[in-house]
């Protein structure tokens, strides 16, 4: 099993203030060093948590990613994930197919339908019929990374006698993952997705809440037509210090925030929670990291470590 790293991009999350870019380079240059397999951002621009007056902001997610390539040879680089509303998807695919070309073959594309709609608003992004513009957005994607053409006319998107030309490093592009749990979502992940996510809201941030979800994936590849074991699973699992701001608890949307324990404790521990995931069938892991620091990083990768002796 993979382990990787989200890096800190918002104000005030994964860690106090505005995180400049040096210090967002030196945490993903010691991911990297430190036996991290895969270092990943999000894709939030102005993020309003339940009960605050003034949004959050963050660094743009494919900028910050491109320079994170540039400064790494080693870790695959991953959006957790880009929302698709907010790119054009053929050219979303191009930037996608240059990025891996960049990096030598290291990019995890990772995209969803979007939620959060004070973002959307804030920008002028349409927040009607995500779904329906999702499932668009993915097979103009998908056809384009897969095939390298793609003629598509849709209701809210359009690529007429489209190619990817030059190609990357890669002849079906880089793989495509797909972050969902409503059976809609579900139904697109089983036909489209190279691999699935699942984030730790949606899990609880357990072992037994990533296995119903697992279930349910497999209940929907099968509805397909579709082997489930041709489609990777990932997680996503929150880490935290007993001192870190539980932003987490105040995510927007009326879910049940609260329940979410992050893990925490000696790198025995998190590597043996970490192990359950392994044992489950989970593929690649993304650890959320509150806060994120350079020594936070380094006892963190002591876990990683007791992970992969394992």
């Amino acid at each position: 099993m993979k382990v990787g790293l989200m890096m800190p991009q918002g104000d005030g999350m994964r860690g106090p203030g505005t995180r400049r870019w040096s210090e967002v380079a030196a945490m993903t240059r010691l991911a990297e060093d430190t036996g991290f397999d895969s270092v990943w951002v999000v894709d939030h621009w102005l993020y309003l948590l339940e009960g605050e007056e003034s949004a959050r902001g963050y660094w743009e997610a494919w900028t910050l990613l491109t320079a994170m390539a540039a400064i790494t040879t080693r870790v695959e680089l991953g959006t957790l994930v880009l929302g698709t509303g907010f790119r054009n998807p053929a050219m979303l695919a191009k930037m996608a197919e240059t990025l891996d070309e960049v990096s030598g073959g290291r990019l995890i594309l990772g995209i969803g339908a979007g939620y959060h709609r004070h973002e959307y608003r804030a920008f002028g992004y349409p927040f009607d019929n995500k779904i329906s513009r999702f499932e668009e957005a993915v097979q103009i994607m998908h056809t384009l990374l897969k095939q390298g053409t793609v003629d598509f006319e849709g209701e809210y998107y359009a690529a007429q006698a489209c190619e990817l030309k030059p190609r990357g490093p890669r002849p079906e592009g880089p793989p495509l993952l797909i972050g969902g749990k409503t059976p809609r979502m579900l139904t697109i992940v089983a036909r489209y997705a190279d691999q699935w996510n699942a984030y730790y809201d949606a899990t609880r941030n357990t072992i037994d809440g990533a296995r119903t979800l697992m279930d349910k994936v497999d209940e929907a590849c099968r509805a397909a037509g579709r082997d489930p074991a041709g489609l990777s699973r990932t997680v996503t699992v929150l880490v935290a210090d007993a001192s870190a701001d539980p932003w987490w608890t105040r995510l927007p949307g009326g879910t049940d925030t609260d329940a979410i324990v992050p893990l925490n404790g000696e790198p025995e521990a998190i590597a043996e929670e970490l192990a359950g995931y392994a044992a489950l069938g989970v593929s690649h892991i993304q650890i959320c990291l509150e806060p994120t620091t350079l020594e936070a990083i380094e006892n963190l990768a002591r876990a990683v470590e007791l992970l992969k002796q394992a």
